[in-house]
């Protein structure tokens, strides 16, 4: 199918689910890919995987009960988060080890709550793997304010976000509320994960999270050029995805996927100061400032 063809499909009126579909899934990615410079900065790709396992007895519950998807997922992801951060605090247990135990009971929870509706196989494969023609329109709104609320205050908490990423302990001996950072970033990455679940699914979610940021920092290694680059990764690759999927028949969640990874290996191929190519021909980066420099954490 040719992009002209692509075209008239979203304006066809009989194929309504397609245009919703390709700007949930774009507005997901961007979302996504902001977020996602954050967790790649602090290390945390497991983050992103544990939080998608945690929303899920939400979208569970929110089905059973014919609720609000969005809804159900956010507030089963940030009583966990809640969870999360106040239990790591103890300082005999680590973050990932007290993540690792909460989000996987979420999981487990979710998966004994849908295997008591009907019908709940096609809908597990739903949440699992995604649904283009299962977007409804009221999700449209949600995702758009969604979407604009997380960058909002990404914005707002940029400076501190940066620093606990850094230096955590420094922060914290400075007087930064790390606590309720932490919580904040947890809240803002379970908001970024459950408007993309429905059209990526829950199992791939994190692709959306961690390549187009992974990707962006092989470009850069400016952490404000990484935060434009990595929802900018994110929003063409939904596009490409979601073209190509509807051209061959083909899962859209996975398409998108495979398309971020593509980006990821082109980057870590061809970029000329970090990538591969550039290195075996003996070019080095000189005069770049690290991402964990000062001058990036300043007002």
């Amino acid at each position: 199918m040719n992009p002209i063809d692509f075209v008239t499909d979203l304006l066809n009126p009989d194929l309504a689910f397609l245009p919703k579909a390709l700007a949930i899934a774009v507005m997901s990615s961007l979302v996504c890919g902001l977020v996602g410079c954050y967790v790649v900065l602090r290390g945390m790709a497991f983050i992103g995987d544990a939080v998608a396992h945690a929303v899920f007895p939400g979208l569970a519950v929110a089905f059973v009960i014919s609720g609000n998807l969005v809804l159900g997922g956010t507030v089963a992801g940030v009583i966990t988060a809640i969870l999360v951060a106040v239990f790591s605090q103890n300082r005999r247990l680590k973050e990932d080890a007290v993540i690792g135990v909460f989000f996987a009971a979420s999981f487990a929870l979710g998966i004994v709550i849908i295997a008591q509706a009907p019908g709940y196989a096609g809908s597990l494969q739903q949440f699992l793997f995604g649904s283009i023609a299962g977007v409804p329109t009221s999700d449209l709104y949600v995702v758009g304010v969604t979407g604009l609320v997380v960058a909002a205050a990404l914005f707002a908490l940029h400076k501190e976000l940066v620093t606990i990423s850094l230096d955590r302990e420094s922060a914290r001996a400075l007087g930064v509320p790390v606590f309720w950072l932490d919580l904040a970033l947890y809240v803002l990455i379970t908001l970024a994960v459950v408007i993309s679940v429905q059209t990526i699914g829950n199992i791939l979610v994190l692709a959306l999270l961690i390549t187009p940021a992974a990707t962006a920092r092989l470009l850069t290694d400016r952490l404000g050029v990484m935060m434009a680059l990595s929802p900018l990764i994110g929003g063409l690759s939904a596009l490409l995805g979601v073209y190509i999927s509807w051209s061959w028949a083909l899962p859209t969640g996975g398409t998108i996927v495979l398309v971020l990874t593509a980006a990821f290996l082109a980057a870590w191929f061809l970029s000329p100061r970090q990538g591969l190519l550039a290195h075996l021909l003996g070019r080095r980066s000189r005069g770049s400032v690290p991402l964990s420099s000062v001058s990036e954490v300043a007002p």
